[in-house]
Order: C-alpha cells, then sequence, then structure tokens
C-alpha cells in the first residue's frame, strides 16, 4: 500500500513525500489501518521495519484531526537517550509542514533548555522514563492532557529495570477510557502483554516475523575462528571488502574500547560508544557515524540501540550475542526498509559460543552458512601481543607489550593511586600512604642470589633501617606512652600479668576495691631487668636465612 491511498491531513503526506516514503511497510500498513480508527495496539515488530514512522503518522494524524482548542498531547516514552534524540528527528523530519511542536527529554544534559521548550509549548513529548518523572514532580511538564501514549522497546524498558516508572507515569495520565495507546516490543513477552491488557482498552495484536528480516534480505556468513586469531580476522576483513559504513558488536564495554584501540593501531579509523560515556560525547559520536564522518563505530547492545544509518553496508559480530533476540536486533540494521544487508560472526571453540550459536540458529529457525577461516582471510595484526589498556583517559593510540598479551582495565583516579589502594583493601592487604613496595626486579634478584647470608643481612639493615625507627607521638615520651597503654590493660613483654577481679568483686552490692596509684615507671637505665626488644622485620628476615639454609 502507498501512503497516498491513506487519508492522512495533506501536510503529513507532504511531509512524507519529501522524505522519500512512498510505500508502507507491513507494520506501517497494519498500523495505521487499526490505529487511525482509534484502537489501541500492542505490536511486536524488530529494529528496521519502519514502526517508529508508524505511530508518529499515527499520532499527527489524531492531533491534527481536531481543533487547535481541542487537542490534547502526545506523549512517546523510549528507554535511552539515543533512541529520544533518534525519534525527535524523525518527527521535525515528518512533522515539518504540520505546525506541530516536537521535543524530546532526557537525563545527562541540564534542564534549562528543556524547561524552556516546556513554557513555550510542546505537542509531541518525547522523553525518557526519569527524565520526565523528574519533570512532571516538579511540576514543570503536565501530563493531564496526554491524549496519545506510545510507548517505543518495552521489553527494553523491562530489562533496564524501567517497568515501576512506568507505571508510575501512567498512573497520572488520563484514564484509557479517553486516551489511545499503542505499545512496540521487539518480543512480545508476559511482562510486555500484561502491561499492555493493564493499561489499554481491548487492544489489537500486530505481529511482524523476525525471520522476514534476518533471512530473506541479510547475506549472513558465520566463521570459525580461535579466539586469539579474531583481530586478525576483523582487519583482514575491514581491509578487504572496505564497507562504507560498519558497526562491530562486542558484549561488554572493556572490549569495545580493546578493540577500537587496536584497529587504531592497524590504522583504521574508529570510534567506541559504551554507556558510561559522557553524553555529549556520546552524541557527537552518532552525529558523525550519521554524517559518514566516522565509518566504523564498536558498539555494545544496549549502546547501538537507537542507532538508525540508512544504507548500513556491513555488521560484524566481534562476539556472539549471549541473547537470541539480540542478534536479530544487531543485523537487521543492514536491512531497512527492504534493502540488503551483510553481517559476520565469528564463533570461536569455546563452550559459550556453541552454546550461543545453538540458541541463535534456533531462534531464526535456519542454519547460519559457515566457512572456517582460510590464511587468505587473515590480515596482519601490528596491534598483535600489545598490552591494550582502557579506561577514562584519552586514547594516544599506542599499547603496551605483555608478556602473555592480555588486556586489563586500569581505569584509576586522576592521581592513579586510589583504585589500586581500594583494590588491595578489598583483599586484606596492608596499605600504606605510598601504596604497595615494587616488587624486586629481575636484576635485583640475580644480584641477591650472589651474595652470603651477612652480606645480605647488611644490605637489608642498610636499606631498611629508616623503617625500623620507632615513631613517636608529637609532644608525648616514650614512658608516657607506655603507661597509657598499661591504663588501657595492654600488656608487654616483661610486665606483670594485670590482676583481675573476681565475681564476687565485680557482684552487685561487693564493696570495690581499692584504687592503687599506679607507680612511676623508672628510667630504662635504673630498671633490674631490661625489657626485651621486639623482633622486627630484621629478625624475620635472619630467621627465614636460617630455616633455609638448614633444610640444605
Amino acid at each position: 500500500m502507498d501512503y497516498s491511498e491513506i487519508n492522512l491531513d495533506e501536510t503529513i503526506q507532504k511531509g512524507l513525500a519529501e522524505a522519500g516514503y512512498v510505500t508502507c511497510t507491513p507494520v506501517q500498513e497494519q498500523v495505521l489501518q487499526a490505529s487511525l480508527d482509534g484502537t489501541d495496539l500492542y505490536v511486536q515488530s524488530q529494529t528496521g521495519t519502519g514502526k517508529t514512522a508508524a505511530y508518529l503518522v499515527s499520532i499527527m494524524q489524531e492531533l491534527l484531526s481536531k481543533g487547535a482548542d481541542e487537542r490534547g498531547t502526545a506523549l512517546v516514552m523510549v528507554p535511552t537517550r539515543e533512541l529520544a534524540v533518534q525519534v525527535e528527528e524523525e518527527a521535525l523530519k515528518l512533522g515539518k509542514y504540520t505546525g506541530l511542536r516536537f521535543a524530546s527529554f532526557f537525563g545527562g544534559v541540564g534542564y534549562e533548555k528543556q524547561v524552556a521548550a516546556l513554557k513555550a509549548g510542546v505537542d509531541v513529548i518525547i522523553g525518557t522514563p526519569g527524565r520526565v518523572i523528574d519533570l512532571q514532580e516538579g511540576r514543570q511538564m503536565d501530563l493531564s492532557r496526554v491524549a496519545f501514549l506510545a510507548i517505543d522497546e518495552a521489553d527494553r524498558m523491562f530489562d533496564m529495570g524501567f517497568y515501576p516508572d512506568l507505571r508510575k507515569l501512567i498512573k497520572v495520565l488520563p484514564s484509557s477510557e479517553v486516551r489511545q495507546t499503542m505499545l512496540f516490543s521487539a518480543t512480545l513477552n508476559l511482562n510486555v502483554k500484561n502491561l499492555a491488557y493493564e493499561y489499554t482498552k481491548s487492544p489489537k495484536e500486530i505481529t511482524i516475523e523476525a525471520q522476514n528480516i534476518t533471512v530473506d534480505e541479510i547475506n549472513q556468513v558465520l566463521m570459525h575462528v580461535s579466539g586469539e586469531d579474531k583481530n586478525r580476522l576483523l582487519v583482514g576483513i575491514i581491509e578487504r571488502e572496505k564497507p562504507e559504513s560498519l558497526i562491530i558488536f562486542c558484549n561488554t564495554k572493556k572490549m569495545c574500547e580493546v578493540i577500537s584501540k587496536r584497529l587504531r593501531i592497524n590504522g583504521i579509523d574508529n570510534e567506541f560508544i559504551i554507556g558510561d560515556l559522557p553524553q555529549k560525547k556520546r552524541q557527537h559520536i552518532m552525529d558523525d557515524f550519521k554524517n559518514g564522518r566516522t565509518r566504523c563505530l564498536i558498539a555494545t547492545d544496549v549502546a547501538a540501540r537507537g542507532i538508525d544509518v540508512n544504507d548500513l553496508a556491513m555488521v560484524i559480530n566481534y562476539d556472539l550475542p549471549n541473547e537470541s533476540e539480540n542478534y536479530v536486533h544487531r543485523i537487521g540494521r543492514t536491512a531497512r526498509a527492504g534493502k540488503s544487508g551483510k553481517a559476520y560472526s565469528f564463533c570461536s571453540d569455546s563452550p559459550e559460543d556453541a552454546f550461543n550459536l545453538m540458541g541463535i540458529e534456533s531462534y531464526i529457525e535456519k542454519k547460519i552458512p559457515f566457512v572456517v577461516a582460510a590464511e587468505e582471510d587473515f590480515g596482519e595484526d601490528k596491534s598483535k601481543d600489545m598490552w591494550i589498556r582502557t579506561g577514562d583517559w584519552r586514547d594516544d593510540g599506542r599499547g603496551e607489550r605483555s608478556p602473555r598479551g592480555s588486556s586489563r582495565d586500569s581505569s584509576r583516579h586522576p592521581r592513579g593511586e586510589r583504585r589500586e589502594r581500594d583494590g588491595l583493601k578489598e583483599r586484606g592487604e596492608r596499605v600504606g600512604r605510598r601504596g604497595r613496595k615494587p616488587r624486586m626486579s629481575d636484576d635485583e634478584a640475580g644480584r641477591m642470589a650472589g651474595l652470603s647470608l651477612e652480606e645480605r643481612m647488611k644490605l637489608y639493615k642498610e636499606k631498611y633501617a629508616s623503617e625500623q625507627r620507632p615513631v613517636a607521638l608529637k609532644g608525648v615520651d616514650s614512658a608516657q606512652a607506655g603507661g597509657s597503654r598499661e591504663r588501657r590493660g595492654g600488656k608487654k613483654r616483661g610486665d606483670a600479668p594485670r590482676q583481675v577481679r573476681s565475681g564476687e568483686a565485680r557482684g552487685k552490692g561487693a564493696p570495690a576495691p581499692k584504687r592503687q596509684e599506679t607507680p612511676k615507671k623508672k628510667p630504662a637505665a635504673q630498671n633490674a631487668r631490661p625489657a626485651e626488644k621486639p623482633k622486627g622485620l630484621l629478625h624475620r628476615i635472619r630467621s627465614f636465612f636460617r630455616r633455609s639454609g638448614e633444610k640444605k
């Protein structure tokens, strides 16, 4: 069905034609036919099927069908900031000639511009649950006139823990009897269906099958490769096929940054996007990718939600997703609006990958064509055996060599100490103001091995002499410190055992013993029996080497 066959306002038709919308996708056709009659819907539809345009056109037609004084407002709820921005951009494009006012509201940015937009007036509110609740409870946002509610990616709302916020928001809206509601989700699980039946009025279910996207329109290739050769294969594919646009998916934030830095070392320009990046930086990265200034993007599943790029050439699953439905979300980005795409997936010999692959093929009801990576498929990985640091500091494109070729996450405090010291405390190790002492180097250990026991003792004595000096309290001499220790009940070597009162003396009504004055401690030179010196570090070192010699 073409849009020209649907009874829509002329301003909407003009915006659709200018944006290049001619023929409806299956989800658009079914949603518009039902929603224009005022029916509530809950729709199962994957990413890239055109569902955003479906509910935006429905909202605009509903608002324009009433006069400016009679019409209410519309509320679109989305799970992420990126998706909020994407929906707003699509709304501004399609509603360019309608005169309706659109604005997005999400966290991570200041309130000033968003409050100013509300004061100026907004017809379609697009936002994330947290920020909308903040503005509503602060009385800057009025939700009492909401006539249309659309919830996008409802399953992701549950995954991210937004269900309590959704319930809280819906309760302050007008009832479902006077409000039209549409709910979209990639999967219609029990939670989503309960939400639909609880807050909608006789909803109609629409289902768009996932395999219509993944099987027929995308060239899928599964490549069996060992875990240590993944980077070489990744470099080889990019250098050989030179895709105009590419998204590489990883399962963890750390791996996204590691892959990004390894590709830069190999001369492949890219950016990575994770949820922990500041909002302004994330938005800048996404704008560069959409506008073609950045051709390669590395992302996690959550961070990639809301990335909508026309004509995406390729997707590479560096890690197979742990959730089978995420495979559909990932590769579906290459087949927008009926276009074809290509998707590579790396599968190692690990039990985890084998388990994930079985779940994916069962979910899409199709065996993914596979090949075993040959030598000509690999490229030269210049980052091999480099120790890639990850963290919050600026990437300078360099790597550090590791004896195991591993990577580590070194996100640290700006002074470079606090994270390490906190980790030592968690493990029960003693940490001083200067942190942990460095381990003995190999050269130093070699020199120590050639020394005799007496030479070692002399070296240790010189090295740790300053650490054996007792630290006296400021303004307190050693005699006073010892007396305080005695009054606290502490024992020193050579002291007489402390007298403990019997149970009768501690009992109720028993006379308290007469308190005796503590005699002043005589100077150390006049003591009949000198106190035994505490056994310190030097004594323990000498004992250790003595025992080692006896064993030999």
